[in-house]
């Protein structure tokens, strides 16, 4: 990743002219209503006084413009301040989404898919409303307690000396809650994981779960995250609570050594008012400060999180510029003596994850890989479609080597299928373009048919603008894994990976889905993973990795033609 990726990723709240107008514009909300406040003050006094009524005009004019001006700061401030947040938001996703794509997957680790798309989505979200959350309430308050003070120490100096005592107490008030925060940060965000994690089972898995009469263990696993959260987010409420019943207290001792202090002067009635009132109304305007602490806690575990997952070193090096020729012929795939590992190298021992493997891949032929768990399959998968580079041996598409070439390319030969096809709450014809945007109707429509799901696609009355996934139209396993397959024959792309397809249905539709796929795949290359029994009558070589039997042992091979 280069420094110009790594800056634009993880660059703080932005210091642009637009938020700095947006925290100006606050700055000057804010003011207003301390303005207000200690202007109203002074006209009751001296209105008290029954003093002739062309006197108090001013004072009349200057509140009603205080309190209109005000609101209308207010939201000139959110207006300018959510635009610039929600621009900053659509630049920082797609630059993360870019740099997501070179560690996907090998660098992704043990995490879950809801994992990463909602906690990336949520870390994104958190690091850029830190602009709005932070940076503008921050700088509100400086600006306007600030004013304040200077104004008030203008007319009696002890006093202002008095709001500066209250803005240092309430800045140690907002560190002891920051850091508070921070230390329950860690808890909020593994429970709103584990909920996202049982939400996106639940969804997912729901006809499985009640196929196997598992309802009520999953609601309960739904109920008991939700109730962790819970106590978590308690704990945080009340960290909030103390920390805005501790600045309450610490405005009310301001206001009484302010009125303490004024009780000794020989300043007018009026002007006494004000300068009690001052306190009063820089107190309210450092009440969002406290939000902005949490904020900022949040933000600063967001941004850590967010840069140890997008630092990571690439498994894939770019590498060659050789042009590949993507056409209708399918390449000849050959690995030869070929090892990899999904462990970074330098950060710790290097586990060999398969390999070495002797593997020919013939243009239109049809291969299962199969073999215990754990023995290497999906590696094998990721080396053939160049998400994972080989460690050892050689890895070669048409007699060239692979890591001499061009790298999208390469990678544009493969579709892949994996057990869990993601359905997108959008329409099917967008789901299914996913694999080809500029694809027509009639080549979606033709996919479908290939997979298998002409009947099911007949039977909807929206046809292709059918909304699926979230508040759209369910579908069952089966369905899914067709849907997967309807994307890989839409990509028109010549080589078909399928890792685990069948994982999750049953042996009849997992049977029934693999007859599609080698049905409808014509003459394209079809390479299937499955530790589950299929037929190798249809295959034209069987390969087995062996189980592997220490941290240091390699994977072996076995290819056998079937008749």
């Amino acid at each position: 990743m280069s420094t110009l990726q790594t800056s634009r990723a993880f660059r703080g709240p932005s210091r642009g002219a637009g938020l700095m107008v947006a925290a100006l514009l606050g700055a000057a909300s804010t003011t207003a209503g301390i303005a207000l406040t200690v202007t109203s003050g002074w006209l009751i006094v001296r209105a008290s006084e029954r003093p002739v009524i062309l006197t108090l005009m001013v004072a009349i004019v200057a509140v009603r413009a205080f309190g209109m001006a005000r609101p209308a700061l207010r939201y000139l401030e959110r207006l300018r301040s959510h635009d610039v947040a929600l621009h900053d938001l659509v630049d920082r996703r797609r630059d993360t989404y870019l740099q997501l794509v070179p560690l996907t997957p090998a660098r992704l680790g043990h995490r879950r898919r809801s994992d990463v798309l909602t906690g990336v989505t949520e870390d994104l979200d958190d690091v850029v409303q830190a602009q709005v959350r932070v940076t503008v309430p921050v700088v509100t308050a400086l600006v306007a307690a600030g004013v304040t003070g200077l104004l008030t120490a203008l007319l009696e100096p002890a006093v202002g000396f008095t709001i500066a005592g209250l803005l240092a107490a309430a800045a140690t008030v907002f560190a002891i809650s920051a850091r508070r925060e921070s230390s329950r940060q860690a808890a909020f965000s593994d429970g709103r994981a584990e909920v996202a994690r049982i939400v996106e089972l639940v969804g997912a898995r729901g006809n499985d779960l009640r196929a196997v009469g598992a309802q009520e263990d999953a609601l309960r696993w739904l109920d008991d995250a939700h109730a962790r959260l819970a106590r978590v987010a308690s704990a945080v409420g009340r960290t909030r609570a103390e920390a805005v019943a501790q600045l309450g207290l610490l405005t009310g001792a301001a206001t009484l050594v302010a009125a303490w202090i004024v009780a000794g002067t020989s300043s007018a009635a009026p002007v006494k008012g004000l300068l009690v009132l001052a306190p009063v109304a820089v107190g309210e305007a450092m009440v969002p400060v406290v939000d902005a602490s949490r904020a900022w806690v949040r933000a600063r575990g967001a941004k850590k999180r967010l840069e140890a997952l997008l630092t990571q070193e690439p498994a894939v090096v770019p590498g060659g510029s050789t042009p590949v020729l993507v056409d209708a012929d399918p390449p000849l795939l050959e690995l030869r003596g070929v090892s990899a590992s999904w462990s970074a190298r330098g950060l710790g021992p290097t586990t060999t994850n398969v390999g070495p493997v002797d593997l020919v891949l013939l243009p239109g032929s049809r291969t299962l890989i199969t073999g215990a768990n754990g023995s290497g399959k999906s590696t094998l998968l990721a080396v053939l479609a160049r998400q994972l580079d080989p460690t050892a041996g050689r890895y070669e598409v048409d007699g060239l080597e692979a890591m001499t070439m061009d790298l999208d390319g390469l990678r544009a030969l493969f579709a892949i299928v994996d057990d869990e096809p993601y359905v997108l709450g959008t329409t099917l014809r967008e789901n299914l373009r996913l694999a080809a945007p500029e694809a027509p109707d009639t080549h979606l429509r033709a996919s479908l048919e290939r997979a298998g799901l002409g009947s099911w696609f007949g039977g909807l009355p929206a046809g292709l603008d059918t909304r699926l996934g979230a508040g759209g139209r369910g579908m069952s396993g089966g369905e899914r894994a067709r849907l997967g397959v309807a994307r890989a024959f839409v990509s028109s792309r010549p080589v078909i990976l399928l890792d685990e397809p069948m994982a999750h249905l049953d042996l009849h539709t997992a049977r029934q889905v693999l007859a599609t796929v080698l049905d409808g795949a014509d003459r394209g290359t079809v390479v299937v993973v499955s530790h589950q029994p299929l037929s190798t009558d249809r295959f034209d070589q069987v390969v087995v990795l062996d189980a592997r039997t220490s941290s240091d042992a390699t994977a072996r091979s076995r290819q056998s033609s079937t008749p």
